[in-house]
C-alpha cells in the first residue's frame, strides 16, 4: 500500500477510537529502523505511524551535516518507495518539537507538504507534533492554533501536548511530579483555543503521569482515569462522546492493563522508542558475543567477512524490532485491523 493519503490516515483514527484500539507509533532513525517498523507492522496485519523526532531527524541527515529537514524528508520519501510493498497503511508523523525549534523543523516541513498539495501532490507528513509542554498553557495553545491553521491548509493533521511529560527525551527533560498530569480545565481551554475539528483535526497527548524513558513495570504511577475525566467533562459542554482523539506518550513500563483503559478513553496512538530501541540493539550484542573472533580481526587473523559484514547482524536487528512492533499492536488491539484488507 501507498503511504496513507490524509483521507485514509482519518479514517484510521476514526476506526481505532470507535474500535478501542490504537496504532504504535515507532520512532525510527534510518532506513533499518524504518524497514524494521514496516514488517512488524505487515506481520501484525496492523496499519501504523511511523515517526521522526528531531533528533532522530538530524541522525538521519548524517553525523556530521546534523540537517533535521533533510533527515526529515529523506525518511519520509524513502518510507513512500519502500511502503508500497507493504499490505499495510503507514502514516508518517514528525515526534516531540519544542519551541525553539518550530522554525528549523516543523513549520519548513509544513511549508512544504503546503507547496506540494497547492501542486496536486500528496503532503510529505500525514501530522507533526507541536510539544509546548515547557512553556505556559495559554502560549502553548496560541502557538498550536497557529500551527493548526497552518495544518489544515496542507492537509494535515497536528498534535500537540497539554500536560508535561516526566524523564528526558531528545535533550527535553521535566520533573516527575504533579505537573505530570492534565486537568479538566486544560482540557476545557484546548477545546475552546482549537475547536472540535472544525478548524482542522488534531490529536491531543493529555498527560496522566506518563514518563519517557526505561522504567519497570508499576514504577511508573499512571492514573488513565484522567483521561475519562477530561473527555467526559470536555464532552458533556460540546455534546460530543470522547471528543479528543488522544495520544499516549511515556509508555515503556506500564501495565497492560493501564494501557488498555487509556484505549478505553479514547487513545488511538501511542508512542514506542525506548522498547524498540532495546530489541533493535539487542540482537547485534548477541551476534557480536557469539561471533568474537569472526567480527573481529583477532591476533591478526581475518575475521570472517559473513559475521561482520552488515547486512548479517542487520537482518537480527531488523527482526528484533520488527517482532516488538507486532507485540505493541498485540498490547493496543490493532492486530488484524488493518484497512487493506
Amino acid at each position: 500500500m501507498p503511504i496513507a493519503s490524509p483521507e485514509v490516515y482519518a479514517e484510521m483514527l476514526d476506526r481505532a477510537k470507535a474500535g478501542a484500539f490504537a496504532y504504535p507509533a515507532i520512532n525510527v532513525t534510518s532506513s533499518q529502523t524504518l524497514n524494521a517498523a514496516l514488517q512488524g507492522f505487515a506481520e501484525a496485519g496492523s496499519d501504523g505511524i511511523v515517526q521522526i523526532s528531531t533528533g532522530g531527524a538530524e541522525y538521519a541527515s548524517g553525523p556530521t551535516v546534523k540537517n533535521m529537514i533533510t533527515g526529515a524528508v529523506a525518511l519520509a520519501e524513502y518510507a513512500t518507495e519502500v511502503a508500497k510493498n507493504y499490505p499495510v497503511n503507514i502514516a508518517l508523523h514528525t515526534d516531540h518539537c519544542p519551541k525553539n525549534k518550530l522554525d528549523g523543523y516543523v513549520r519548513p516541513l509544513l511549508a512544504l507538504s503546503k507547496e506540494r498539495v497547492a501542486n496536486g501532490k500528496a503532503p510529505l507528513f500525514q501530522s507533526h507534533m507541536w510539544d509546548g509542554s515547557a512553556v505556559p498553557v495559554e502560549e502553548n495553545l496560541q502557538i498550536a492554533e497557529e500551527l493548526l491553521k497552518d495544518a489544515a491548509a496542507a492537509h494535515i493533521i497536528l498534535e500537540i501536548e497539554v500536560g508535561v511529560v516526566g524523564g528526558e527525551e531528545d535533550g527535553v527533560s521535566a520533573a516527575i511530579d504533579d505537573k505530570l498530569y492534565s486537568t479538566v480545565e486544560d482540557g476545557l481551554a484546548t477545546a475552546a483555543a482549537l475547536g472540535l475539528g472544525e478548524k482542522g483535526r488534531y490529536m491531543t497527548a493529555l498527560t496522566f503521569g506518563n514518563v519517557h524513558g526505561v522504567y519497570k513495570p508499576g514504577n511508573v504511577k499512571l492514573r488513565p482515569e484522567i483521561l475519562k475525566e477530561i473527555q467526559d467533562a470536555v464532552g458533556a459542554k460540546y455534546g460530543k462522546e470522547k471528543p479528543f482523539d488522544l495520544v499516549f506518550h511515556g509508555g515503556s513500563g506500564s501495565l497492560l492493563s493501564e494501557i488498555h483503559g487509556a484505549l478505553d478513553y479514547g487513545v488511538v496512538k501511542m508512542n514506542i522508542d525506548t522498547d524498540t530501541q532495546y530489541a533493535f540493539t539487542r540482537p547485534v550484542v548477541d551476534h557480536i558475543m557469539k561471533n568474537y573472533d569472526g567480527v573481529l580481526k583477532i591476533d591478526g587473523e581475518v575475521g570472517n567477512k559473513k559475521a561482520y559484514d552488515p547486512r548479517a547482524w542487520g537482518k537480527l536487528a531488523e527482526a528484533g524490532l520488527a517482532q516488538r512492533v507486532v507485540e505493541a499492536c498485540e498490547h493496543l488491539r490493532s492486530t488484524g485491523t488493518t484497512l487493506a484488507k
